[in-house]
């Protein structure tokens, strides 16, 4: 047995980097997205043991929607994959090309075991180079089939190595066997059918029997002539140790998918749910389908689908005509190598085995599968093809005559194949370019038409998009998700009337329910989204509030597991001010699934709402438990430690608004609060960093405009805070806080009493009741020795606040002034004179330090939407705080002489009030928090 050498080994690797590096620029596509991109199992966050627990697109196996593939091996090789470049979706194809080049190396080596080195390296280049592959090695979910093989491969060369010199059995290679039969069907399910392929190598290939010379030994030993061969009984013996260990991994099996088959509907398998005898002509007729892709891979499809292939409803279809041709040469390849023990017999043999034995599994003749056909599922099969092309062609190049026509045809063969395949991985680039290339080969698969629209919406192409999704309406009437996607679309296009429309269509189309019988047996899940699709529609209407809650209860008893209508129901409930309501929802879809980050992130916004915020942060901590980087209960849960008040709470809270702010550091927000945190600490530098990075993100930003500027005139940097008040004026011109604070900047520091005066008059002009405005005018008017004018000034004043002591005080220092200078002849205004400070005491402002808040606001998608189409929203609450600084005159005036020189110590207290915002579609939140320090 020839071994494989370095030059063979490079041969094949070359050529199978020259037919897939271009699938490197790939990216993530079809079934790749459900697998990669929406696999929480990838996620270092995610514990191991959960990779055992969930199929292969991390659905728990417990679960009636998991699609029952258990795949834990392949799904680790992607969790490898996100640990060294996360979703780089080049480093995930590269490995599938390697592990393509590790399949074709061990296939050459197992051809070595059938045919000379020739034609088992002609075998091994053309499957390294056939285009039905590129699904398996350019679809990076293909991986799968990839891993599987490289078991079987693995575990059937290891068999071979079962029989000693002596004919005695070895058990190491069996045990060896056993454990790579293991494997591989931890990596795809047909990896199982490796052990069929070892016995009939075992009974034909190993001990050299042919059908006539097993039968009639066996003939033999049931008359008890020559009793039972030594020989023979050393075969049955590893065959029942083959067969028992499959059993028990097939009971595992059953064991892990608790006994129950995944549910499909007729879209995936229209034969699958056909009459007798449509069901059984049609799956056989796949036979030769398949056999044709193989021989002619010419038109490749990466979806076969719904009405790719029209069924075979009668015996008169032409189409039989195939299938009877189909079983009539495989037949005779059967009779040929069963009937007869030399050496080619045995080639043909094993390479039926290798073609049969693996697609079984996908066959739909002993039980239905999702899918009608799949390219990916021959690549196996396609062993044992390969096979037996290369050996047609040792038996023809042998023949003299034919030899240089047989090379001619092989290298035509191989160079129009790898140009096929190296064309057809650009069609994997992307799912618009996938899904158009789909449609050339076949224009009545709605599915097809369905995911080039979703590619185009992918793109906010919502026009040309719809086109689509209704071109895939006209193709299949009756499908249900096609419906919903013009629904979606059309509510995309703000089309309210024509969205709800087609909804009620696609709601009409559902299975009715049928006493007795489970309703979830009968529905893919995810067209259940209709429900929700409808309700998320109608809710925006706040007079159908009701109505939107019925169908997400109708959703919930139709699927008392449909964890996305709870989500969605308890988002409802929470804008409908049924908060205990909300709460029990958003605790009935964690009975379903603990694991999910958003579901504790949304009880927490109950939380907050139920005005219990030590559970809210309990609650976003679970959220965080789950996924440290969820942005959402990072920012509300830093921003509720921050607004506690407790500064043992704000280092963690600063930590979180730096993850924050990695996470999205576009958002001007995370860098506004982080400035909070430093003023609250009197970091005074570190605070002008984050307000001056919020501002350079989000020009005109009111809070933090505000907020620098008081920062500077608590650091006694008054003049630098003017340009950062004039920015924020000339944005927001009536920004009243903003204008008392540069009031009295200019009155004070600048000593520009008219540019002081115009802020006051301004704010008196947005409000005319504002105290503060007012009594700050009055203070001007003082400055400008207009005393009657400052009378009558404060006199309105006190009339807008007649329990404010320092309004009293202030007018009766005029008042007494006033009464002096009568007294002593002096006229009561003096405009253009000047006076000595010994001369003038001026009135005190009032100062005043309150909070005010911005409206910050966030949208997200819900927890596990299912299914494209199946959008919510997640509750938000971000809010932008904003500090509003005291102003007064930085003078004071002695009342009389026990209170000479005395200033009135200021008192602070601290408020935390909640304002409940209107919610609109994303249940946004306002939060206000206001802090009053004020004095005399």
């Amino acid at each position: 047995m020839a071994v494989v050498s370095w030059k063979e080994i490079l041969l094949l690797t070359g050529l199978v980097v020259g037919c897939y590096w271009n699938s490197l620029s790939c990216g993530f596509v079809f079934d790749d997205v459900s697998a990669i991109l929406d696999n929480k199992d990838l996620r270092p966050s995610t514990p191991i043991r959960n990779l055992f627990q969930n199929d292969f697109w991390g659905t728990p196996m417990s679960e009636e929607r998991s699609h029952k593939s258990y795949r834990p091996l392949t799904v680790l090789t992607f969790r490898l994959n996100y640990l060294f470049s996360e979703l780089s979706a080049a480093s995930y194809h590269f490995l599938n090309v390697v592990l393509h080049a590790v399949v074709c190396v061990l296939f050459l080596r197992v051809c070595r075991l059938f045919l000379d080195n020739t034609s088992s390296l002609v075998a091994a280049l053309l499957f390294a180079v056939h285009p039905i592959h590129t699904e398996a090695v350019t679809g990076v979910v293909g991986r799968a089939e990839l891993l599987s093989s490289i078991f079987l491969l693995a575990a059937f060369l290891a068999y071979t190595k079962s029989t000693g010199r002596d004919h005695s059995i070895v058990w190491a290679p069996i045990a060896l066997t056993v454990i790579l039969v293991a494997a591989a069907t931890l990596c795809k399910e047909q990896g199982i059918t490796v052990v069929g392929i070892c016995c009939v190598h075992e009974v034909f290939v190993a001990q050299g029997f042919s059908l006539p010379m097993l039968l009639d030994t066996l003939r033999q030993v049931l008359q008890g002539k020559d009793g039972f061969p030594y020989a023979l009984l050393q075969t049955l013996l590893k065959l029942i140790v083959l067969v028992i260990s499959t059993l028990l991994l097939v009971i595992v099996r059953v064991q892990i998918i608790q006994s129950q088959l995944p549910v499909f509907t007729r879209f995936d398998n229209p034969a699958a749910v056909s009459v007798i005898p449509t069901r059984q002509l049609t799956f056989n007729y796949l036979l030769p389908l398949n056999a044709w892709l193989l021989l002619n891979p010419s038109e490749l499809c990466c979806d076969w689908t719904m009405g790719t292939i029209p069924l075979v409803e009668s015996v008169l279809d032409l189409r039989n005509l195939a299938t009877l041709l189909f079983y009539t040469f495989l037949g005779l390849l059967a009779y040929y190598s069963l009937r007869y023990s030399h050496s080619s017999s045995k080639t043909v043999i094993m390479a039926l085995s290798f073609i049969v034995l693996p697609f079984i599994p996908a066959s739909n003749l002993f039980f239905p599968v999702g899918f009608v056909v799949a390219e990916r599922v021959l690549y196996v099969p396609s062993m044992g093809f390969c096979v037996l092309v290369a050996h047609g062609f040792k038996i023809i190049s042998h023949k003299g005559y034919l030899k240089k026509i047989s090379w001619l045809v092989i290298g035509v063969l191989l160079a129009t194949h790898a140009v096929k395949t190296f064309k057809r991985n650009w069609d994997w680039e992307s799912e618009y370019t996938l899904f158009t290339s789909a449609l050339k080969v076949n224009k009545n698969n709605a599915k097809l038409w369905n995911n080039v629209g979703h590619a185009l919406e992918n793109q906010n192409n919502y026009d040309t998009a719809l086109r689509y999704f209704l071109q895939a309406t006209r193709v299949q009437p009756d499908d249900i998700g096609a419906h919903m996607n013009v629904g979606r679309t059309y509510k995309n296009l703000n089309k309210s009337r024509e969205a709800e429309d087609a909804y009620l269509v696609a709601k009409s189309l559902m299975p009715q329910v049928i006493p007795g019988k489970k309703y979830a047996t009968r529905v893919a899940p995810n067209h259940l989204n209709v429900y929700i699709n409808l309700a998320n529609l109608i809710r925006a209407n706040e007079s159908r509030l009701e109505e939107a809650d019925q169908l997400y209860r109708q959703a919930i008893s139709m699927r008392p597991d449909f964890k996305q209508a709870y989500i969605s129901r308890g988002e409802l409930l929470l804008k409908m001010n049924k908060l205990s309501e909300a709460r029990d929802a958003y605790l009935r879809a964690l009975e379903l699934d603990r694991t999910n980050a958003d579901l504790w992130y949304n009880l927490a916004i109950v939380n907050i709402e139920m005005k219990d915020p030590s559970e809210a942060l309990k609650n976003f901590n679970h959220a965080l438990e789950l996924n440290p980087r969820h942005k959402l209960a990072l920012f509300n849960s830093a921003l509720l430690m921050q607004e506690s008040g407790e500064p043992k709470f704000w280092p963690e809270a600063n930590r979180r608004f730096l993850i924050y702010v990695e996470e999205e550091p576009e958002d001007a927000n995370g860098y506004f609060n982080l400035g909070m945190l430093a003023m609250d600490a009197n970091e005074n530098v570190a605070a002008e960093r984050w307000m001056k990075r919020a501002i350079g993100l989000q020009a005109g930003f009111r809070s933090a405009l505000f907020n620098l500027a008081l920062l500077y005139s608590q650091s006694k940097r008054e003049i630098d805070a003017l340009p950062a008040l004039d920015e924020l004026l000339r944005h927001h011109p009536e920004h009243i806080k903003g204008l008392i604070l540069k009031g009295d900047i200019l009155m004070n520091h600048k000593k520009d009493t008219n540019g002081a005066k115009a802020c006051f008059e301004r704010i008196l002009s947005v409000d005319p009741t504002n105290v503060q405005g007012k009594h700050n005018l009055c203070v001007v008017y003082f400055e400008e020795r207009d005393l009657p004018r400052a009378e009558s000034c404060l006199e309105e004043t006190l009339a807008l606040a007649p329990n404010e002591e320092y309004v009293k005080r202030h007018l009766s220092i005029v008042r007494s002034k006033m009464a002096a200078m009568s007294s002593a002849g002096q006229p009561l205004t003096a405009r253009g004179e000047t006076t000595s400070a010994q001369e003038e005491k001026p009135l005190k402002g009032v100062e005043d330090r309150e909070e005010e808040v911005s409206e910050g606001e966030k949208e997200g998608r819900g927890a596990n939407a299912v299914g494209k189409g199946a959008g919510n929203e997640k509750n938000v609450r971000k809010s932008s705080t904003e500090r509003l600084g005291g102003v007064g005159v930085d003078q004071s005036e002695s009342l009389d002489s026990s209170q000479s020189d005395k200033r009135t110590k200021g008192k602070s207290t601290k408020e935390i009030s909640d304002i409940e915002g209107k919610r609109a579609a994303a249940l946004k939140r306002l939060e206000e928090i206001e802090r009053i320090l004020s004095g005399d």
